[in-house]
């Protein structure tokens, strides 16, 4: 079988120097570190294509050929699902990126990463052929998507390309995550380039490291957390990273706080430990509502419509415990889009992400801890039932929770990967061990993300030994296949 790396591998042309604008574009994105690549040909970044193919050889990035711009960006939503990192994708003119539009959406809501690449036609209106140029050139192509994306630009020299470029990639990787977009002037990409172009040096233009929270909020919710007789973690959307992941294990033992996880997310903390709540669902269930309104500090670690689910748990009675809410998901809200959902009414605001919160807050709760064996004043306890097999009457039909136990079954063994769920999916069935058993849903609930974010989880997931398994629903599958 051929290597992944061998596919339609092609040699750079041989000349040392680059010749032409679209040379030093394609360079640029080799310096920024892309491996991938996904697109769907067309001629506004001709020159560009050509560059990957003849200058660099379709390597660093690599080229992933797609007949659609739907799985263009959804490849690079399932790759940013696994990786916490952009992956590239050109979508081309203002007819690809409108065909691109619904999953970029998508990355949106699902504050994920993507390094998104557009073009227009030439913009100097002597150099368009006729008819198609004109189709194909917008005078602001970035309007189409600039109410559901971090930024955009339209640069008009090299030099401003490759600011562009840089502040694109430091901007989709600056918490809270997401796409961003620079479109390209299909003239200036032909055009020779000069001899003294010189490409500055990414180095100098990263995101720079998470903030942490002030040594005054620090205090406050250590104070908060030691004097809670009943502390509830809600974890939303948190990182792949497995010290992370153990950190987040760690803060709930020192505390004994109980923990509640929501399936439209990446799994947050495995739901077989003993402070985990009932199995996650994309809504809470009623033993953990009455499980949140008993707690008497409640940390939301960037939960997805924290205000909406305090409401809803309210209307059978009162939240009355102190509210933490820490998540920097403000930054992203503008007056175009609702997916911010109800603005929660807390006692503490904490704008910085959660696992940037959890790296200082440990050692000073293990400390206080030291020596402490803190549970859950006047605990209900979880009923854990064990996992019914699949024996019984095999000749009915299959359910949705036959299928969550068959895979369950199957990892024995194995790591998997289910990068997506369907309706129906038994979350009591089957629990997540690693912050890559589970990757969430698609963010924006757009059909059509399925067979793309599949192919882009296990392109991310390629040498880790986990096998990816994708369940799609009908409508989602028939959207994207077709």
């Amino acid at each position: 079988m051929k290597k992944l790396e061998d596919i339609e591998k092609s040699e750079p042309s041989g000349n040392a120097e680059m010749e032409w604008v679209s040379d030093a574009i394609a360079e640029m994105l080799r310096k920024l570190d892309l491996k991938y690549i996904a697109m769907n040909p067309g001629a506004s970044y001709r020159g560009l294509h050509d560059s990957l193919v003849n200058y660099l050889g379709n390597r660093n990035p690599q080229m992933l050929l797609c007949l659609h711009e739907d799985h263009v960006v959804a490849i690079a939503h399932g790759y940013a699902r696994v990786t916490d990192k952009p992956m590239g994708a050109i979508v081309h003119s203002n007819v690809g990126l409108m065909h691109g539009l619904l999953q970029i959406f998508n990355a949106w809501c699902g504050r994920v990463p993507i390094f998104l690449m557009g073009a227009t036609g030439p913009v100097d209106a002597a150099e368009r052929r006729p008819w198609v140029d004109w189709v194909h050139t917008a005078q602001d192509q970035g309007a189409l998507l600039r109410h559901y994306t971090k930024w955009d630009d339209q640069p008009a020299s090299v030099e401003a390309t490759f600011e562009a470029m840089l502040r694109a990639n430091q901007i989709c990787r600056t918490a809270p995550q997401g796409p961003t977009y620079v479109c390209l002037d299909a003239g200036i990409q032909e055009l020779p380039l000069d001899a003294d172009t010189v490409l500055p040096d990414p180095a100098r233009y990263q995101p720079g490291p998470l903030p942490e929270p002030g040594a005054d909020t620090l205090a406050d919710l250590t104070n908060m957390l030691m004097a809670a007789e009943r502390p509830l973690f809600l974890m939303g959307r948190v990182s792949r990273n497995q010290e992370d992941w153990d950190r987040r294990i760690r803060l709930a033992e020192a505390l004994g706080a109980r923990v509640l996880t929501d399936l439209r997310v990446g799994a947050a903390f495995p739901t077989n430990h003993p402070l985990h709540g009932p199995p996650p669902l994309s809504h809470f269930p009623a033993e953990s509502k009455a499980m949140i309104r008993r707690a008497d500090v409640i940390v939301a670690f960037d939960c997805i419509d924290l205000g909406g689910a305090i409401n809803l748990i309210e209307i059978e009675g009162p939240v009355t415990g102190k509210i933490v809410n820490c998540s920097v998901d403000s930054y992203s809200h503008n007056g175009w889009s609702k997916d911010h959902q109800v603005l929660p009414a807390v006692d503490l605001r904490v704008l910085v992400e959660p696992d940037a919160m959890i790296r200082p807050l440990l050692p000073l709760i293990e400390d206080a801890m030291a020596g402490c064996d803190k549970k859950w004043v006047d605990e209900v306890p979880i009923d854990r039932a064990a996992k019914p097999t699949a024996e019984g009457d095999l000749d009915r039909a299959i359910t949705a929770p036959d299928v969550s136990r068959f895979i369950e079954q199957a990892r024995e063994g194995r790591k998997f990967t289910l990068v997506r769920v369907g309706l129906g999916w038994a979350s009591d069935l089957y629990d997540f061990y690693e912050p890559l058993d589970y990757l969430g849903y698609d963010g924006g609930g757009g059909l059509g993300s399925g067979p793309g974010m599949a192919i882009g989880a296990g392109l991310a997931l390629r040498g880790t030994g986990r096998i990816p398994i994708t369940l799609i629903g009908d409508g989602d599958f028939m959207q994207g296949a077709t």
